[in-house]
């Protein structure tokens, strides 16, 4: 049953990558670039039927230039992506195909999700119509004034929790959700709490983690490399 369909966001600008020839998610980690490591994984999960990939309009070109055959090998679809992420978001939902259950978006930037966190969040949004990978948070918290970089309090972290990728969602929901969203959600997950619909959390891998810096770039290599990270082991 192939009633799953995912969003691989990789439209971003990559500010914070600081590198001038490549963004992040165009980046090479062990001979492959880093949107591939999701991408192979979702193309190898037996309920998902479908793969759209937003990219930014300048990035148009060269991906099809250097990635058009691992693109066809993994099935993945290549939407435009807009000026902000829920743009992009829009844009890929109306390329959904009939039959689709549920949608899981993923930030292309996050290479080291696994297959045990994508079965548990899959899981938890069939039964419960929505479900998100997140954290808790066990640093220490404070509230900062930007004017002065004062502390202002310290944040209880009791119940706090960082959101990951993948978020997943009832097709119909999302789309509803989007087409009735104003302004620019910080994820997707604010588009269908903001609908009132309960969203489950699944406790997700602290090595799921989103590239934003180069250091990020070394952290995720290091996590790749891990000889425990086969394909015979649960959480690869």
């Amino acid at each position: 049953m192939k009633d799953v369909a995912v969003i691989l966001a990789a439209a971003g600008r990559s500010t914070r990558f600081k590198d001038p020839y490549q963004k992040k998610v165009y980046a090479s980690v062990h001979g492959k670039p880093v949107w591939q490591y999701s991408a192979q994984l979702f193309a190898d999960h037996p309920r998902v039927g479908q793969i759209i990939m937003t990219i930014a309009m300048e990035d148009q070109e060269m991906v099809q230039e250097k990635f058009a055959g691992n693109l066809t090998l993994f099935g993945v679809e290549v939407v435009l992506g807009g000026a902000e992420r829920s743009e992009s978001v829009r844009n890929a939902l109306q390329r959904i195909r009939p039959g689709i259950a549920l949608v899981a978006i993923h930030d292309a930037a996050r290479p080291c999700l696994s297959r045990q966190s994508l079965n548990q969040v899959i899981e938890e949004a069939s039964k419960h119509r929505a479900a998100i990978l997140a954290s808790p948070i066990r640093a220490t918290v404070k509230r900062v004034d930007p004017t002065n970089h004062q502390i202002i309090e310290t944040v209880p972290r009791d119940g706090l929790w960082q959101a990951q990728t993948p978020q997943v969602f009832r097709t119909e929901d999302l789309q509803r959700g989007y087409a009735n969203a104003k302004g620019n959600p910080t994820d997707d997950a604010q588009v269908i709490e903001k609908m009132g619909i309960a969203i489950r959390v699944v406790e997700g891998h602290e090595s799921n983690i989103k590239i934003t810096t180069k250091e990020d770039l070394r952290t995720v290599e290091g996590i790749l490399k891990s000889p425990a990270r086969t394909r015979d082991n649960p959480f690869f």
